[in-house]
């Protein structure tokens, strides 16, 4: 059987994709590269917010295209869509062939088999007891992967249905992630990305006790150059976590926690348990400890209640707090959620407007930021040659893939991906960084 894979959303699940590929594969199966003359396609979905729903039904359309066209026999949907609409996605879509549950994935095998027979397999598991160990087909490129320390949420933050979707939160074992992790190193990762919905609460659910800055410690003794973290919860960084990414060379000093806004009524209504005054103190804290921080955050425009003062409030905060990173993300009231139901809902044509213009506040932070970088030189992980642009990309310190900005140089010789270059920075370009090798 030849089985194609699409994965959707986050990099979490990205991983639960490549999981279901190595099973795949261990199977005895092949896993292709594209959809078009594969036996079954898997798409593996996001279903957060209105826009990754409408990608998903949008790539199950194009699948089905394929299908109608005679290139492709069968299709599965599996992830975070399937498990927030199971009836409505097999009653509305009959182009789809059978759906995964996110407490299902490791069912990919049997499914896949039932799916070629001619059945439609329609399988939810126990979201809050899924198989987060075992061997990954890692698709990114070689010199960088991630490594998924926990699964799910309790965070219960009012706008957000990914506890409905990934079940109650679940660290796995230190044993089991640096078992892993070794494997990647070995495996010539230079770059590891540690990834959960929230890495802050670590351990506290199997150990009693917050343990990433000892799993930290650990994997930076491994042949890593690189480790990044994605993403802290600010009312669960302490000083003893703060010490740890200040003193281990190799996590570099970035740092994506998501605050999601700074007035304080909004932040009660969210359900978060940090205050203004808690906020502005933990990043005082990590600017003192951390020199040469960049902080990558999240906000949310529009949530219901969110007046003109609160607003100000919050572009205020991104003038003065120089965010270097911010992802902008107007509310969408998901069904389910307490802030669907709230009252004071904001108009969305007003919330997209305030959406527009914290993107243009927030592009002069970061355009200031790599301004301030001219003269300087970086060290940069080169990506490969980019025929388009006709020099080299990579990412700096400062860059996560997919969510950042790039590092464009020009070298006098052959760079190979996966490599570390030190990168003299001469000028800046759209969010981008431009500049020469310093050989």
């Amino acid at each position: 059987m030849k089985v194609a894979f699409v994965s959707l959303g986050c990099a979490k699940n990205l991983v639960n994709t490549e999981q279901m590929m190595a099973l795949v594969r261990q199977a005895g199966h092949t896993v292709a590269g594209e959809a078009a003359g594969a036996d079954v396609a898997v798409l593996n979905t996001c279903g957060f917010i209105d826009s990754a729903k409408s990608e998903a039904i949008q790539n199950i359309l194009e699948l089905a295209a394929l299908k109608d066209e005679g290139k492709l026999k069968k299709l599965l949907v599996t992830g975070c869509l399937s498990q927030r609409y199971q009836k409505e996605l097999v009653e509305e879509l009959p182009e789809v062939d059978g759906v995964l549950g996110t407490g299902s994935y490791t069912e990919i095998v049997s499914a896949l088999e039932e799916v070629m027979a001619g059945g439609r397999p329609f399988r939810f598991g126990d979201i809050d007891h899924t198989q987060e160990d075992g061997a990954r087909l890692v698709s990114t490129p070689p010199y960088t992967a991630y490594l998924k320390i926990a699964e799910g949420c309790d965070n219960r933050c009012a706008y957000c249905v990914i506890p409905s979707l990934r079940g109650r939160y679940r660290s796995r074992t230190m044993e089991s992630l640096l078992a892993e992790a070794r494997t990647l190193a070995e495996s010539g990762v230079k770059e590891l990305i540690v990834i959960a919905q929230d890495i802050t609460r670590y351990g506290t659910d199997i150990y009693g006790k917050r343990m990433l800055g000892q799993l930290l410690r650990e994997l930076c003794r491994l042949d890593f150059h690189w480790v990044r973290l994605h993403y802290l919860y600010p009312d669960e960084v302490d000083e003893s976590l703060i010490d740890v990414i200040a003193s281990e060379r190799k996590i570099v000093k970035y740092i994506d926690i998501p605050l999601q806004h700074i007035n304080d009524g909004i932040l009660k209504a969210m359900n978060r348990r940090s205050t203004k005054a808690e906020i502005l103190a933990l990043l005082a804290r990590l600017r003192a400890r951390l020199p040469g921080l960049v902080l990558r955050t999240s906000l949310i425009c529009g949530l219901p209640g969110e007046g003109e003062a609160e607003f100000e409030e919050l572009c205020a905060f991104l003038r003065t707090a120089g965010i270097e990173r911010a992802g902008i993300f107007q509310f969408s009231p998901e069904e389910g959620t307490p802030a669907a139901a709230m009252e004071g809902q904001v108009d969305p044509a007003v919330a997209e407007r305030r959406v527009e213009l914290l993107v243009d506040l927030q592009s002069r932070v970061m355009d200031a930021w790599n301004e301030r970088r001219l003269g300087e030189t970086l060290e940069v992980l080169c990506e490969g040659f980019d025929p388009e642009m006709g020099c080299y990309a990579g990412r700096c310190y400062a860059d996560s893939p997919d969510v950042d900005g790039k590092v464009f140089f020009t070298a006098g010789g052959l760079v190979a991906a996966g490599s570390f270059v030190p990168v003299r920075i001469t000028g800046v370009s759209d969010g981008d960084l431009t500049g020469e090798i310093e050989e």
